[in-house]
């Protein structure tokens, strides 16, 4: 399983940018029509989008808190994210039901907030993953890992075409990206699969 190419990611948030933007003209097309002063209209809109992108990043956040069993993290985001619902996204609801061509910015800010949400998430990077390779230069492989100071299991296996050895590594996931790097460094080929940690044997003492 190879990473998402740098060339497509940037692609994708060309994408996303340019459709923003085709929503802003529209916006502020609807507005115009609306005899809506434009200047009121512009600040009320980035209020929406701003509302939007507080709570839903912090919705973001809180759900993967959840998945990954971090209560006191996800108590204290879900207060956030309802005390920020109940001051300030409930009346930006009163003004779309008012003033329907303001549910444009409302799904933006929807939008927005949710990518917000997993680029923090993703900076954060806590807890903890495991790193599964598959290749047949598997001790190759675990010496340059070791070496590094990583730690790593060697199971041999069988596969379709012969012998194969999975090697299993433990570490923070702000670190696997790392570890695959250096694993391919070594077999360019080699298959390998992340997956976050939510409890060890070791956690449970």
């Amino acid at each position: 399983m190879q990473a998402e190419a740098p060339a497509r990611r940037d692609g994708r948030l060309l994408g996303v940018a340019t459709a923003a933007t085709v929503l802003t003209i529209v916006a502020g097309w609807l507005v115009v029509r609306a005899g809506e002063p434009v200047m009121t209209a512009a600040i009320v809109s980035l209020g929406i989008i701003a509302a939007r992108l507080v709570d839903v990043s912090i919705g973001v956040v809180r759900t993967v808190a959840i998945v990954q069993g971090h209560k006191g993290r996800a108590f204290v985001l879900a207060f956030i994210e309802v005390l920020v619902w109940v001051l300030v996204v409930s009346k930006v609801i009163l003004t779309v039901q008012d003033h329907p061509w303001y549910a444009i910015p409302y799904a933006l800010g929807f939008a927005l907030g949710n990518w917000l949400g997993m680029v923090v998430e993703a900076r954060m990077a806590s807890g903890h993953s495991v790193v599964r390779v598959f290749t047949r230069r598997g001790d190759e492989m675990a010496a340059t890992l070791r070496d590094q100071g990583i730690t790593v299991t060697v199971f041999d296996g069988r596969g379709r075409d012969g012998p194969v050895q999975m090697l299993f590594i433990e570490t923070r996931r702000r670190g696997s990206r790392r570890v695959i790097e250096l694993a391919r460094g070594v077999d360019p080929t080699c298959y390998h699969v992340v997956a976050d940690i939510k409890s060890t044997s070791a956690s449970a003492h």
